[in-house]
This record gives structure tokens, sequence and C-alpha cells, in this order.
């Protein structure tokens, strides 16, 4: 049967075509319907305009009206078919589909409390090491480097809470799963989000809050020095610490920390951080990142302090170093050898004082960043990005006095790897030592705790 032969069809082959649910009409109750009602009687011009008019497409538009749909799941699929017809049928009544990313919905509420106005100032100290002063300070600074756009998708992570997390993490320590339930974001995000923190913080504000000090800031550091331990022209403190680090795939033995590993009893992989602070433990150099097997003369010697120093740009400028950094130009190291003299001795006590103003430096610092004080899951290429951005962040601390609490107090372990080889680089800075340890003693200088 061809639907464009209107003149064979009957009354049965039009309901069931177009009403397929109703029932069949037997042919003899048509036949006597037709002999005996005229609402039956129909010719074959009536029936084609009738079939005409239903199979128009404007007769739908016309005819339809707002059918009410069940919003279960299980009528999804239907619902979803008829709003398409009828978007065919007429476009102007189809809906605007947007463009959705599914996110899973997590509670904020513990951010959202920290970042409110009326949080207690002593609380948000305990939780990112700083005050609410400093921290607004650093989301200004780093606001142009770390804001990002909104997009179709979603929106974007406010800038505060960008270096909230940041910060949240290195002050605690704690894995990125449970960052993650704190601010309500997910564990991929919050370790993206302290890495590039991190990063904008290398490139933003160590050039503002560390390097070396020009001659008019050497000037007070070096006279504060003098009148601390009787030494002149210091201008620097230097300490070499280990950071554990998971071990590493490759080249595993270059990171092995002997020293360590005798310590804890179980094997140990670190890498090393060099330090130079001025008198309030505010560092001024830093070199970051070689293998926790090399020793502190090693380390120096990789560094850009021991090319300034072999070039003579230190300008007449000692940084004292300890037992295990090398005698040289520009650096000054106590003596090694046995049966001291008193002259010896006396200079001795002397550097070791400003050693440990560097030493107390790296505490500090491993006490406000607690995430230094253990094996983390940054991976190791990173993790030079992260340790800058922790001495950057002491820095600021410490420029803007931030409290440091008796809890954070950290006991750092003497890391000091002594070299195996004479560590006597220059005469010239063995003689200038010998001069220093005769002037501190003739000049009353020397300390007699000695004895």
């Amino acid at each position: 049967m061809e639907i464009g032969s209107p003149a064979f069809l009957t009354l049965e082959d039009y309901s069931s075509f177009f009403f397929p649910d109703m029932d069949p009409i037997p042919n003899s109750n048509v036949n006597k319907r037709r002999a005996n009602n005229d609402q039956f009687d129909l010719n074959d011009s009536a029936f084609s305009h009738l079939l005409n008019s239903i199979m128009d497409p404007n007769h739908f538009q016309h005819q339809s009206k707002p059918i009410q749909f069940d919003s279960s799941p299980t009528k999804r699929a239907r619902r979803d078919l008829l709003v398409l017809e009828d978007s065919h049928l007429n476009p102007a009544s189809a809906p605007q589909q947007q463009r959705r990313l599914w996110v899973k919905d997590r509670s904020k509420d513990w951010w959202q409390r920290c970042n409110s106005p009326d949080f207690p100032e002593e609380e948000f100290r305990r939780h990112f090491r700083m005050s609410k002063a400093t921290f607004d300070m650093i989301c200004q600074h780093l606001d142009s480097a770390v804001t990002k756009k909104n997009t179709m998708l979603r929106e974007a992570i406010p800038v505060r809470q960008r270096v909230a997390v940041c910060i949240w993490r290195l002050a605690t320590g704690d894995p990125l799963r449970e960052v993650s339930k704190r601010f309500g974001l997910g564990i991929s995000t919050c370790h993206k989000l302290v890495l590039e923190v991190c990063s904008a913080i290398k490139s933003v504000l160590m050039p503002k809050f560390l390097h070396w000090p020009n001659e008019a800031e050497m000037k007070p550091i070096t006279e504060k020095f003098e009148s601390l331990s009787g030494i002149p022209n210091v201008g620097g403190s230097m300490y070499t610490t280990h950071i554990p680090i998971i071990a590493p795939k490759s080249n595993v033995n270059a990171y092995f920390n002997k020293r360590h590993t005798e310590r804890n009893q179980k094997t140990c992989y670190s890498i090393t951080v060099q330090g130079v602070v001025d008198p309030k433990g505010i560092f001024s150099d830093v070199c970051i990142g070689w293998p926790g097997s090399l020793s502190d003369d090693q380390v120096l010697e990789k560094s850009a302090l021991y090319q300034r120093a072999t070039m003579g740009n230190l300008k007449d400028v000692w940084v004292v170093g300890n037992s295990g950094h090398p005698l040289m130009e520009g650096v000054l190291v106590p003596y090694t050898h046995q049966n001291l003299t008193w002259t010896q001795h006396a200079f001795n006590q002397k550097v070791g004082e400003i050693q440990s103003i560097a030493k107390d430096a790296f505490a500090r610092l491993k006490g406000r960043w607690s995430c230094l004080q253990k094996r983390t899951e940054v991976k190791l290429e990173d993790l030079p990005v992260l340790l800058g951005a922790c001495c950057v962040l002491h820095n600021i601390c410490e420029m803007r006095d931030e409290e440091m609490k008796p809890q954070w107090n950290f006991d750092i372990f003497d890391d000091q790897m002594l070299p195996q080889n004479n560590n006597l680089r220059s005469n010239a800075a063995e003689q200038a030592r010998d001069q220093i340890a005769h002037y501190l003693l003739h000049h009353g200088r020397a300390g007699t705790n000695f004895f």
C-alpha cells in the first residue's frame, strides 16, 4: 500500500496507521455503520482534504498544546526525544542549551570561615603561620601573577584561596588529601595551586625580599655582626641543611644521606639548602637542590656565592662558615687542627656565635614551614621551587616581626658534613684569619668560656 494513494485508504486503514494503539474496527461493523449512519458517509474528495490537512506540518504547530512530563530518571529519554521533535517542528520554542562541566560538590565551609573578617586573628596565625595583615600583603603582590579568568565551564578560584592553599600546605605539611578537604577542592587542583603559587613567589617576591645586599645595605649588617662578635667586615653567616626526600627513581646513590641514615637507623635521602643570613636571620643568598651526598664544601663550589667570592665581588666582606666549608677568599671558617692555642680557641668561639645565627634561622625556617621536616609528594624537579618559596616567606615573616610560637620550635640536626681533605684554599685567607684572631685577643674581644 502506498501512502500517496488516498483513494485506496479506508477508515480502518486510517485508524491503524495514525492510531496504532486503538483496537481495529472490523470490516463488518464498518460497513454496517456506513450503511446506517450518515456521519461515516465520506466521499473521496472530503477524505483527501482531511488526510492532507493532517499530514501538513503546520497542522501540528497550531494544534500543539503544552504537555507535562514526569521528571523521573526513567522518563528522561522520552522527554529528550519529545523536546527534540518539538524543536524540529517549532525552532523558536527550542531551549537554549549551555555547556556545563560536572564538578564534585565539596564543602568550602572551613575556608569561608577562615576568610571571614570575623575569624579570630590568633586562630588564623595558627593555621597559616602569619597574621592576616601579612597574608593580605602577599596576596596583593601576587594578584597579577596568579589571577585566572572565568570560563564558560566554571568560575576561577579566587586569588586569596589560591594563596591560602599554598601557604597552608607549606605551613602544616599535611598531605594533599587533607588540603583538599579543608578548601573544598580536588587533590590534583590543590597540587597544581601549590606549584603555581610557589613559582609566582619565586618570580615576583624573591627579587624583592631575598637578594644579596648592596653597599648601602651591607654597612649596617657588618656593624651589627661586629658588635655581636668583634670580628670586622662580616657580611653574613652561612649554613647548609638537608631536606628529606623520597628515594628518586634515578641516580639514587647521589641523594643518599649517610649521616641521617646512621642517626635514624633507616635509609634516608635528601637534597641540600645552603643559605647565608644577616644578623636578624634573614636570608640574603640561597643555593637549593644539590644531592644530599655532597659535602658542604662541594655544595659551596656549585653555588653563585662561590663564583662571587672567587671573582672578588664580595668586596672585602667575610661570609662566616663552619668547619665543613673551605677557608678561601671571602669565606671565614674556624680552626680545625689539633692542639689549638688560646688565641685560636677564642677565635673559634666567636665564629661559633656567628654560626649559631644561621643555624637558628634554619631552625625557624623548618619550624614555621613544617613541610620541610618530612618527605613530601612533590616531585624532585619541583622541590627547589617549593623550598625557595619557603625561604622567601621566612624572610617576609622575619621582616614583619611575625611571632614564632613555642610549639613551632624545631631542633635542627647538625647536618654539617666535613670534607675528607685539607680545606685550605688560600694562603692569603689563612693569614687574614690569624690577624683577626690576634685582633680579638689584643682588643679584649676574645671570650674565655672555653676554660
